[in-house]
Order: C-alpha cells, then structure tokens, then sequence
C-alpha cells in the first residue's frame, strides 16, 4: 500500500509563493498521475493541476500561469510551485496519486492548509 506524506503548507501574504511536496512511500508499485486538489471552507474539492508519468499537465484555469505541477520520479515526489497567490487559494491541498501495484488504485494524502493574508 502506498502512503502519502505532504509538506509545505502555511500562511503567506498575497503575491508571495509556496512549494507543496507530496512523496510517495511503499513497495512493489509505480506511479501513473499525481495530482493537487483543494477544498476550500464550504466548498468542494477541485482539482489543481495534474501530471501523468508522461509528462502531461493540466491546470485549473484560475490556476494557470501561476502554480506550476512536477514530479521527482526517483524520489516519487511531487511538487506544486505557487506563485503569485491570492486569498482566494485559501484552501486545504490534498496530494492525489494513481499507483499501479496489483491493481490500479488512487490514494490521497493527509492534507496541507494554505492560508493567503490579503
């Protein structure tokens, strides 16, 4: 079974910038994607960015051209870059991650609140 461990959290002025790590930890598996959601207070999760083992990306639009998504495949770590950010990315952040061991299987970490100070 695969575990998730994320970083990188905190409170942070608006305009200023975070990087949020997601490393993936077990045995006997591969990644295909792996993913940032959030949840906002009274909101419902969405999604961020994502990036398979290819090397797509995709991005929220509100996102776009401001948080960047990559990937350490030796260390099986994710990374989200934020940059530029508002108070209206105030939200929890959840790693996503599908991992291939006997079956395909998508695991989500424990969660990272963002906090931005307008």
């Amino acid at each position: 079974q695969v575990q998730l461990a994320e970083s990188g959290g905190g409170l942070v002025q608006a305009g200023g910038s975070l990087r949020l790590s997601c490393a993936a930890s077990g045995s006997g598996f591969s990644i295909n994607v792996m993913a940032w959601y959030r949840q906002a207070l009274g909101k419902q999760r969405e999604l961020v960015a994502a990036l398979t083992s290819s090397g797509n990306s995709n991005y929220a639009d509100s996102v776009k051209g401001r948080f960047t998504i990559s990937r350490d495949n030796a260390k099986n770590t994710v990374y989200l870059q934020m940059n530029s950010l508002k108070p209206e990315d105030t939200a929890v952040y959840y790693c996503n991650v599908l991992y291939t061991s006997t079956i395909p299987r998508w695991t989500w970490g424990q969660g990272t609140q963002v906090t931005v100070s307008s």
